[in-house]
């Protein structure tokens, strides 16, 4: 789409905090359970929402990780009898890490919704942009996701079966999860981790057969970022013994916590969702990225009611700049969960947003 669209967009307003999305005199979003296969599906009367699936793949002996992330976002536009008003738009990104090569390869895109271009269909997950898509198929405790998305010009393609092999983790209380120290600052978000990976990754034209491990988040709100915050910090780690570890803490520019969560489940256990004090990250070694100067730790110290872990980048060099899509340039990579004794638990993905500019929703 013709990016001085999207700079009219911004100018007017669209694309920057303002008026709720919600119709006038609507009431907040407020904490609901969740009904699934409904609740997979798109929830266009949220301001923001995104399916991210992240995971690593292996081609022989060669490992890759690999992040497919759709995002639908309200324009905050009214109603209007042209097809053309953009009142939802659609994003998309896909990276792959290579991790023999040191190297990351990414793409972006960006669409208004409808036009058979782009769509975040409700009732179930399916979202498309052009070629790129993300679909569920079977019935909620069972669920099989095909992802596909490429880029020609970073020379790679992914064509990928995700196959549940856990129920569904509901993020926080109950799929609430808290983003902030007042009680409206939430959203709605589950987890499907300890998807198995399989399919087809075109590299540089040659095919290889992969497999592996993923996880998927989808997540809906209206709330933005805390006034204090200017990013956060997330995990989302598959554990070798088949636990699932998510924490995360929202940042102030001091590099202090303004909120923090996570949770963790136990193979066949229940959830235990951390309290905001539970959740602890302390910056280790950082890496100074070339291109925006940005310095992102990329190994931590994280405290969870699980004990302590070590987080470690398994490279450095793996920061997105999506400008032309989202507006961000933030961090994000294939990274291992290493105990005190400095013994691999698990492999997931780390993300840091906010430290080459404060991160704007």
């Amino acid at each position: 789409m013709d990016r001085r669209f999207f700079m009219q967009l911004a100018a007017a307003g669209a694309l920057l905090p303002g008026p709720a999305v919600r119709a006038a005199g609507a009431m907040p979003m407020r904490p609901r359970p969740l009904a699934f296969p409904a609740d997979f599906g798109a929830h266009p009367e949220t301001r923001t929402e995104w399916w991210y699936v992240t995971g690593r793949l292996a081609a022989g002996a060669r490992m890759f990780g690999f992040q497919v992330t759709f995002f639908r976002s309200a324009t905050g536009l009214g109603p209007s009898d042209s097809r053309f008003a953009p009142r939802q738009l659609v994003f998309a990104h896909a990276a792959l890490s290579d991790l023999e090569a040191r190297r990351l390869r990414h793409d972006q895109r960006i669409a208004r919704a409808g036009f058979g271009i782009a769509e975040a269909a409700e009732g179930d997950t399916r979202v498309t942009l052009r070629d790129w898509s993300l679909e569920r198929t079977g019935d909620a405790a069972a669920s099989r996701y095909r992802a596909r998305a490429g880029s020609e010009n970073a020379g790679f393609a992914l064509d990928l079966t995700l196959a549940a092999t856990q129920p569904l983790l509901l993020q926080g209380e109950a799929g609430w999860s808290r983003k902030g120290p007042q009680p409206g600052q939430a959203t709605q978000y589950y987890s499907q981790p300890q998807l198995d990976a399989a399919g087809t990754l075109t590299l540089d034209g040659r095919a290889l057969p992969v497999q592996g491990k993923a996880w998927l988040d989808h997540e809906w709100g209206d709330t933005l970022l805390d006034a204090e915050a200017v990013g956060w910090d997330w995990i989302g780690m598959n554990l070798d013994d088949g636990s699932a570890l998510t924490a995360f803490r929202l940042r102030r520019a001091d590099g202090s916590t303004v909120h923090a969560g996570g949770s963790l489940r136990r193979p066949g256990g229940a959830v235990r969702n951390f309290a905001a004090g539970e959740v602890r990250f302390e910056p280790e070694r950082t890496w100074t990225s070339p291109a925006s100067k940005a310095a992102y730790p990329v190994e931590w110290t994280v405290d969870t009611p699980l004990g302590r872990h070590r987080v470690r980048a398994l490279f450095d060099a793996q920061e997105l700049d999506s400008r032309g899509s989202t507006g961000a340039i933030y961090w994000e990579g294939l990274s291992e969960l290493l105990d005190e004794a400095g013994r691999r638990q698990g492999l997931g993905y780390l993300e840091m947003t906010g430290y080459a500019a404060r991160l704007l929703l």
